[in-house]
């Protein structure tokens, strides 16, 4: 299993905001809101729907919905890989 870093992160909410949207991703963003970043939760559960597909793990909703910055959400998806091997 290979680690979810910060670049995944980039990579799925570049592809979700498409390439129209003035979302700047560059830089330290992991303690960034996603509301700062330009984020509603509707993009985010989209965002997290990729992740699940792309990872075949399954993220409950309402831990997405709890999660504010792209830290949060790798720190999210790696326990929940974890638990997945456990």
């Amino acid at each position: 299993m290979t680690d979810f870093t910060i670049e995944d992160v980039r990579r799925i909410l570049r592809d979700v905001a498409g390439a129209d949207e003035r979302v700047d991703l560059d830089g330290d963003i992991a303690a960034t809101s996603f509301a700062d970043l330009g984020y509603d939760s509707l993009a985010l559960l989209e965002a997290t729907a990729r992740l699940q597909r792309e990872l075949s793990i399954r993220l409950p909703d309402d831990a997405v919905l709890a999660v504010s910055t792209p830290g949060q959400l790798i720190d999210l998806v790696s326990s929940t890989r974890a638990g997945a091997l456990s």
